[in-house]
C-alpha cells in the first residue's frame, strides 16, 4: 500500500498559474501601499488557488509482479558439435536454479532449433517472438546460451533489459572447412569451366600448409590432389555428359578437427550442348520443303547446313556451268571429311541420283553406328527403285518400303507404345488433328512404331543402331499441320522432340532414371516403355540403403517423393539404370563457421551494456544493477530489477473540502478587511 498527493485541476494549469501571478501582484501592491492585511490576503489567495488545483491524498493497494528472466538455449546443428549440447544443458539448468533463488522472479526457457531449410540459427527471430508475448516492463534480463553463430542478426528487436551471451565452445577448438566460392549452374559440354574453392582452418588449428582434396563426378571413384590451405583454388572441370552432373569435393577429416560436416561440398552443374549441328539434305523441291528448315532455324541452339538438289546430274538443259548461280554440292567434304562434325543428318524426300555414291552412303551408315543420328522423311521416292533403302543405308533403316504409295487422306495417331515414348507422349488433342494426304507403306523390321496412319500402318518408326539412332517418317505431309489444314496439329512439338531425341537429349530417353532435388526432398522419376517398373534402391551418404516404390503418374512416367534424412550424395538404382543426386546446399549454413565467437553479437550486446561470458570458465555470478549502469564485469553479469506491480485498489481523499475552502477564504478576507478598517 502506498500513498501520494495527486491533483485534479478545475482549470488548465496555465490559467491557474496566471491567477496565482495576479494574486501575488495584488499582495505586492497591498504591501507597497502599507496595508496591514496583506498577509491574510496572501493566505486567502493560496487557499483559493489550491482549491482550484483540487489536491487529494491517493492511497493505492499494489501487488508486486515478478521479474521475468529469459533463457534462450541454442539447439542448432552447430551446438551439437563436441560437448556443446551437454555444456548448454547443464549451464541452463544451473542458471535457472540461481535465478529462481532470487526473490520475486519467473523464468522463461526457450529452445531455438535449426531454422527451416538452410536458414541457419535464428536466435533473434525467437527472441522477438518471446518479447511479443511477454510484458516488456517485467523483463529483467536476457541470457543466450550459444556458440554465437547466428544468422538473423538483422531481425534483432529493441531490448528492454541487459542481454548476455554465455558462450559455449573451447579455446582449443579448431575446424577445417571447404567452401565453394563460385560454381556455374550449367556448362557447355566439351568446354572447360572453372570452379573456385577454398579450404580454411579456423580456431586453434595446426600450422598445415597443404591438405588433400578428393574429387568425384557422379559417384565415380575419386581423384586425389594436394592443394594449399587458405588460398582460392581454381579447379578446371570438363563435364562428361549432358544433363545433371554431380561433382563432390571432399577434404579428409584431420585429427582433432571439430567436425567433418563442412569438409564436403556438392556442386550440381547441368551439361548442355553449345550448338547442335544439323545437315539437312532435301531432294527435289516440294510443298513441305521448308518445314524442316523453318523448324531448325527457329531453334537458336541449332546450326543448320541445308542443301536442296535443284540440278541433278540427269538434268541437261544446255546451260553452261560457268553461268549457273547454284552452289555445287560438296559431297566429299560433307560425307567423308566432316561428317562427324554433325549431330544429326536429315534426308527430306531424297533419292539416289548419282550425287551420293554408295561409298558415301556407306560412310553415313558407319556414322550412325558410331553414335550419329539420321532421320529420313520419306516421300514417293522412298517407294521407288531409287529409294535410299536400296543403298547401304537400308541395313540400318527400321522399316522396308513395299513400293506402294497410299494417296488417301488419313489422320495420324499415336500408338499404344507411343503414348509411353517421350517423343510422342503427351501430344494432346489427337481427336482434332488434321489429316495428311499421303503415306508410304512400309513394313517395320526393327525399332519402335510410335505413330500410325492409314489402316494402322506404321507412320513414325524409331530405332537405335549401334551407338546411334535412326528414324523413319513414312510421309511427306507433316507440313499440312504447320499450315493449319483442318485445324493442324502439334507439328512443331513432334518434330522438335523427334530431332532432340535423335541428338540424345537426356530428358527424352525412353528408359531413364533421374531425380529433381528441392532442399532435402527429391522427386524420383523413372521413364519406361514397360507397363511396370521395379522399386528404386536408394543408397544414402552413410552407405545404408532403402527401397522406394514408384507409382505411375502418366503413361510411361513413374514418380515418388523421398525425404533425405541428411545432406549429401544419394545413389539411385533400378535394374541397370543408375543416377546420383545431391541433397541439401553446397555448404550448409550451420557449418560455414563453427568456432564459437561473441563477435557477431558484440554490438547488439553493447547497446544494453551486457557481456559475453565463456562457459568454459564456469557460470558467472548474477548481480542486480540499476537501469543504464554497466551490466557485466569480471566473473559477473547483471540483471535490472523492474519493481513492476499491479494496482488492486485506488482511494482518494480531498485535502480541501468545499466547506473548508469557503470557511478559510472568507475568514481570512474578512479578517484582512477588519484589520485594515481598524487602522
Amino acid at each position: 500500500m502506498t500513498g501520494q498527493i495527486v491533483f485534479d485541476p478545475l482549470l488548465p494549469w496555465a490559467v491557474i498559474w496566471g491567477l496565482a501571478a495576479l494574486a501575488v501582484a495584488g499582495v505586492l501592491l497591498a504591501l507597497w501601499r502599507g496595508l496591514s492585511g496583506w498577509a491574510l490576503r496572501l493566505l486567502a489567495a493560496i487557499v483559493l488557488i489550491a482549491a482550484l488545483a483540487q489536491p487529494s491524498y491517493q492511497i493505492e493497494d499494489r501487488a508486486a509482479l515478478a521479474d521475468i528472466m529469459l533463457i534462450l538455449e541454442d539447439e542448432s546443428a552447430s551446438q551439437r558439435l563436441a560437448d556443446r549440447a551437454g555444456v548448454t544443458a547443464s549451464a541452463a539448468q544451473e542458471l535457472e536454479a540461481r535465478l529462481t533463488a532470487r526473490p520475486n522472479t519467473e523464468i522463461r526457457r526457450i529452445s531455438v532449433p535449426d531454422g527451416s531449410g538452410n536458414a541457419g540459427t535464428e536466435l533473434m527471430t525467437a527472441l522477438s517472438s518471446v518479447l511479443a508475448e511477454e510484458p516488456r516492463g517485467r523483463i529483467a534480463g536476457i541470457f543466450i546460451l550459444s556458440d554465437g553463430r547466428l544468422h538473423d542478426l538483422e531481425r534483432a528487436p529493441d531490448l528492454p533489459a541487459p542481454l548476455h551471451l554465455l558462450l559455449t565452445g573451447r579455446d582449443t577448438d579448431w575446424d577445417r572447412r571447404l567452401s565453394v566460392r563460385n560454381a556455374p549452374g550449367f556448362a557447355i559440354l566439351g568446354e572447360e569451366v572453372k570452379l573456385t574453392l577454398r579450404i580454411d582452418d579456423d580456431g586453434a588449428a595446426p600450422n598445415d600448409a597443404q591438405t588433400d582434396i578428393l574429387i568425384s563426378v557422379d559417384g565415380a571413384d575419386p581423384q586425389r590432389f594436394s592443394v594449399p590451405i587458405g588460398k582460392d583454388l581454381e579447379m578446371p572441370v570438363t563435364l562428361p555428359h549432358g544433363g545433371m552432373n554431380v561433382i563432390q569435393f571432399t577434404v579428409p577429416t584431420a585429427e582433432g578437427e571439430l567436425t567433418d560436416r563442412n569438409n564436403t561440398a556438392l556442386v550440381q552443374i547441368n551439361g548442355v550442348r553449345d550448338r547442335l549441328r544439323v545437315l539437312l539434305v532435301s531432294g527435289e523441291p516440294h510443298a513441305g520443303g521448308r518445314t524442316w528448315r523453318n523448324l531448325l532455324k527457329s531453334d537458336s541452339s541449332v546450326d543448320l547446313v541445308h542443301f536442296t538438289i535443284l540440278r541433278p546430274p540427269e538434268k541437261q538443259d544446255g546451260v553452261p556451268v560457268n553461268e549457273l548461280s547454284l552452289i555445287a554440292f560438296p559431297t566429299r567434304e560433307l560425307f567423308l571429311e566432316k561428317i562427324d562434325d554433325f549431330d544429326l543428318i536429315i534426308f527430306d524426300r531424297y533419292k539416289r541420283r548419282g550425287i551420293l555414291p554408295s561409298i558415301y552412303l556407306d560412310n553415313v551408315r558407319n556414322y550412325i553406328e558410331g553414335g550419329g543420328a539420321v532421320l529420313v522423311a520419306a516421300g514417293p521416292d522412298f517407294a521407288s527403285a531409287d529409294s535410299l533403302y536400296r543403298s547401304p543405308l537400308g541395313d540400318v533403316l527400321p522399316a522396308e518400303p513395299t513400293a506402294r504409295v497410299i494417296d488417301l487422306p488419313f489422320q495420324p495417331k499415336v500408338t499404344e507404345l507411343g503414348l509411353r515414348h517421350p517423343v510422342t507422349a503427351g501430344l494432346t488433342g489427337a481427336e482434332e488433328w488434321g489429316r495428311w494426304m499421303r503415306q508410304i507403306e512400309v513394313e517395320p523390321n526393327t525399332g519402335t512404331t510410335v505413330m500410325e496412319g492409314n489402316d494402322g500402318k506404321p507412320l513414325l518408326v524409331l530405332d537405335r543402331v549401334g551407338e546411334g539412332r535412326v528414324a523413319l517418317l513414312a510421309s511427306d505431309q507433316a507440313w499440312l499441320w504447320s499450315r493449319g489444314f483442318e485445324g493442324g496439329g502439334p507439328q512443331l512439338d513432334l518434330l522438335r522432340r523427334l530431332s532432340h531425341w535423335m541428338m540424345k537429349e537426356p530428358e527424352l530417353e525412353e528408359e531413364a532414371l533421374w531425380a529433381e532435388p528441392s532442399g532435402q526432398t527429391m522427386r524420383i522419376i523413372r521413364r519406361s516403355l514397360k507397363a511396370d517398373v521395379g522399386s528404386v534402391t536408394i543408397t544414402r551418404p552413410d552407405g545404408s540403403q532403402e527401397k522406394v516404390q514408384l507409382s505411375e503418374t502418366s503413361p510411361g512416367r513413374f514418380e515418388a517423393l523421398y525425404d533425405g534424412p541428411e545432406i549429401g550424395l544419394y545413389r539411385l538404382a533400378e535394374g541397370k539404370l543408375e543416377a546420383v543426386i545431391g541433397l541439401g546446399p553446397a555448404a550448409p549454413k550451420e557449418f560455414e563457421k563453427t568456432i564459437a565467437s561473441g563477435t557477431p553479437m558484440a554490438e547488439l550486446i553493447a547497446t544494453r551494456r551486457g557481456g559475453v561470458m565463456p562457459l568454459q570458465d564456469g557460470l558467472p555470478q548474477i548481480r542486480s544493477v540499476r537501469s543504464g549502469r554497466p551490466a557485466a564485469g569480471r566473473g559477473w553479469v547483471g540483471v535490472t530489477p523492474r519493481e513492476a506491480f499491479e494496482t488492486l485498489d485506488v482511494r482518494q481523499t480531498p485535502l480541501l473540502p468545499a466547506w473548508l475552502v469557503l470557511l478559510l477564504a472568507a475568514g481570512m478576507i474578512v479578517g484582512a478587511w477588519l484589520r485594515e478598517g481598524r487602522n
